[in-house]
């Protein structure tokens, strides 16, 4: 049972696949999950269309990529732990985490980033799917780091290359240090329960590298200007300062060479997050817009903190 409807992501593009037509019942056979999954291996990121949006069918997508895996953070609002290991929800609040960019407020924007990068080990992957939408605004931005790569100016990439990056769980809007737009400010703050600032307050920096190669080969710059703390062995004003111009290239090559998806009601979306780098466009403020994400265990084993992490967050991490 091969599958039948299989196109590209978007015309130009060297990342991503499109997939239509898929079932539980298809799902049930091992050949066509293996399909899927070298496709994703190659391609980095799927969309799939018109696919029946359930917890179930979620997590049946889900399993073509591997196991899940509990959420690092303690304080990230779970959908139902029993029910649903490792799925997580993220809602945007009416009102609240308010960010101004480029003149323009709006809720739950995100910089590009991949997900983990505050911890020693990352996530593969994660499927994403919208169960409350916005008209305006809610848009998903992906942007291969393998292509990022091969785009990115010489002499800025081989003074980065080698470098490690140090990463520390900050979410706040003011807290941004690297990569920020030209206009900037934070307007009203993400709203933050007690369990995840005691969780922040006993954890070390974690450290990435800014480009690792793939199993497969590829050099792939991975870099995220959300959490970026400095160039390790060098937070002074001139790693700063290369650190600075990476991620303000990050963000002018993510205007070209990345996608960005508007949710439509039968879609669901999974990538690479040892690969990719994604961003979320916000909404208007008096609106509310709520996805569910699974989280795919899978690291890539160059992570490490630069610190052992406390007896706490090791069992926190763990559970």
């Amino acid at each position: 049972m091969p599958l039948e409807d299989v196109r590209p992501l978007q015309e130009g593009l060297p990342f991503g696949v499109r997939i239509g037509g898929l079932t539980r019942e298809k799902l049930e056979n091992k050949a066509l999950r293996d399909e899927i999954d070298a496709l994703f291996v190659k391609h980095g990121m799927i969309v799939f269309e018109d696919v029946e949006q359930s917890d179930e069918m979620q997590l049946a997508l889900s399993s073509c990529f591997g196991p899940l895996k509990e959420h690092p953070v303690k304080g990230v609002s779970r959908v139902d732990g029993d029910r649903l290991p490792g799925v997580i929800e993220i809602r945007s609040k009416r009102g609240r985490g308010i960010v101004e960019v480029d003149g323009k407020q709006v809720s739950h924007w995100l910089p590009w980033h991949f997900d983990h990068c505050y911890n020693d080990e990352l996530n593969r992957a994660g499927v994403l799917r919208s169960v409350e939408r916005v008209e305006e605004g809610g848009i998903t931005g992906f942007l291969d780091g393998v292509a990022l790569y091969e785009a990115f100016p010489q002499d800025l990439r081989d003074r980065i290359e080698g470098k490690d990056i140090a990463y520390r769980l900050e979410t706040q809007y003011d807290e941004l240090k690297f990569g920020r737009p030209a206009q900037y400010r934070m307007i009203e703050p993400k709203p933050m329960p007690d369990s995840f600032k005691e969780q922040v307050a006993t954890m070390s920096r974690a450290i990435h590298p800014a480009v690792w190669t793939r199993p497969t080969g590829e050099k792939c710059l991975h870099v995220s200007t959300y959490m970026a703390q400095g160039i390790v062995g060098d937070e002074t004003p001139e790693g700063d300062a290369l650190l600075e111009a990476v991620c303000q290239e990050i963000n002018r090559l993510g205007e070209s060479c990345s996608y960005h998806h508007k949710w439509r009601p039968n879609d669901m979306a999974i990538w690479d997050n040892l690969r990719m780098l994604h961003c979320v466009s916000g909404n208007k403020p008096e609106e509310e817009r709520l996805m569910y994400r699974t989280t795919i265990a899978g690291d890539y084993g160059h992570g490490r903190w630069e610190e052992a992490p406390r007896e706490a967050v090791v069992a926190d991490a763990m559970a």
